[in-house]
């Protein structure tokens, strides 16, 4: 038998009065939280509710009554669609209110820890083109927007390389111009699918699992380094030279050409080899007189300006003296280490990835670095008492986790070996709350400093100096 589909009830008239988690928005309707996503506060909305809960509902604006005047005209085509930049439609300075406000909230309720005042969110200088990493997904068949399907036009081209529909894995939006990566962005993504249809190539079927082309990924750099990588789920030789022939050919500006062969059902290549078809294997970013080399592989920062501005805040807060010993954990590229290797006796540093680990190295001897020692493996694992027996109790700890945050053994042997200060730069304020009450028995929380590293979304970078009590 079908399952009955629910009743929902339209909500006429809910004002909308704060931001939520996830770049939603809420009101209040008989007690309830309801959320509603592509609002602000300050609008009036009749709202038709789509999932309901015990405590809350969730829904979309069908009509605006009136109109917040914080509001401003979202510049991107794609806006609510996508699903990225969902706060487009707020002024900038809002924006960074908002941030502050989501890291005072997290801190103190979830970590439950004391704070001093917490300074305003460190703007970034670009809030457009200010992306150095975009991946673009293939699909057989596109998604459409509610307009197409309202207007009813014949469906001329079915194919996507574009961004996921959020929460459906297999929905992808083609995307025509994205405003978050520089020149030539846009050019490459575009001439890769218009030869990919013009020569009959098959798009990639998520569900189905069949289809040649899957995703390709562009990262770009201030110093004007280009890497493209183009990923193929079988290799159809004929095929790939082909294409990658004419990506070397259409763009001969770009550093890296490179591309992956992945046959798994998952799109991660973090396994996978990366084979180089025209020029290098790396591209470079230059951080004041440093040269910081990047592979296909490696995680760097996505806004590099202001991954400038955040290193400085971590050098800043780090207050090294000349005989310091820093670990900085979950290392990457090395590009925290090196950043402040020049300020103290020695850095050390972890990370999983081995291949970064690698660039972290070259990193260090390409810029004549040589007090630093880098060291890759699980976190958890690599560092032990053991580990600062033998490499020196650090005098300050640099955390730089996933947004998962940190695992409960590695707080235990920092505990242990009570360095004087932890700097702690998180990407996920409740992961970080979460950590901060494990430190907080021992340590005090003096400086909070958000920063803003992705301008139009909710996300917001967060570093917390701790020093013992």
């Amino acid at each position: 038998m079908a399952r009955k589909k629910a009743n929902y009830p339209l909500i006429e008239g809910l004002e909308i009065t704060a931001l939520a988690a996830e770049g939603k928005a809420m009101g209040r309707y008989n007690d309830m939280v309801v959320f509603v996503p592509m609002t602000v506060p300050g609008d009036v909305v009749d709202v038709q509710v789509r999932v309901k809960r015990r405590r809350f509902m969730e829904g979309v604006a069908v009509r605006f009554v009136h109109r917040s005047p914080l509001r401003v005209e979202p510049f991107c085509e794609h806006f609510g669609v996508c699903g990225g930049c969902k706060w487009q439609n707020l002024p900038y300075d809002e924006q960074l209110r908002q941030k502050r406000g989501q890291v005072i909230d997290q801190l103190t309720r979830i970590g439950r820890v004391e704070l001093p005042e917490v300074a305003s969110t460190l703007p970034s200088e670009k809030t457009t083109f200010y992306r150095n990493k975009l991946e673009f997904t293939f699909a057989a068949r596109r998604w459409m927007t509610a307009s197409e399907i309202a207007g009813g036009e014949p469906i001329t081209d079915p194919h996507a390389l574009g961004f996921h529909i959020p929460g459906m894995f297999d929905k992808i939006l083609d995307i025509r111009k994205c405003w978050l990566q520089p020149t030539p962005s846009n050019e490459i993504r575009l001439s890769i699918k218009e030869f990919c249809v013009a020569n009959g190539y098959e798009f990639y079927d998520q569900r189905a699992h069949t289809g040649l082309m899957r995703n390709v990924i562009i990262r770009t750099s201030t110093t004007g380094d280009v890497m493209v990588i183009v990923v193929f789920a079988h290799d159809d030789r004929p095929r790939i030279d082909a294409l990658m022939s004419h990506i070397a050919f259409a763009f001969p500006s770009i550093t890296s050409l490179m591309y992956v062969v992945n046959t798994k059902l998952n799109d991660t290549i973090g396994d996978r080899e990366l084979v180089v078809f025209w020029g290098t294997d790396h591209i470079f970013e230059q951080m004041e007189d440093l040269r910081f080399k990047i592979g296909g592989k490696s995680f760097y920062q996505t806004n590099s300006e202001q991954a400038y501005n955040l290193y400085k805040v971590v050098r800043e807060f780090a207050d090294l003296r000349p005989d310091d010993i820093v670990y900085d954990l979950y290392t990457g590229t090395g590009t925290i280490a090196n950043f402040v290797a020049r300020q103290c006796a020695r850095v050390i540093g972890i990370e999983y990835v081995p291949e970064a680990i690698e660039d972290a190295r070259e990193n260090s001897l390409r810029n004549g670095i040589t007090n630093t020692a880098f060291f890759a493996g699980d976190m958890k694992d690599v560092l032990s008492d053991e580990f600062v027996a033998a490499h020196g109790r650090p005098d300050v700890v640099i955390l730089d986790p996933p947004r998962a945050g940190i695992h409960e053994d590695v707080a235990r042997v920092i505990l242990r070996a009570a360095p004087q200060r932890i700097i702690y730069v998180s990407c996920n304020p409740a992961s970080q709350a979460r950590d901060l009450a494990l430190f907080d028995p021992y340590y005090l929380i003096d400086r909070v400093q958000p920063v803003d590293m992705f301008p139009h979304t909710h996300h917001v970078e967060n570093v917390v100096r701790l020093v013992k009590r």
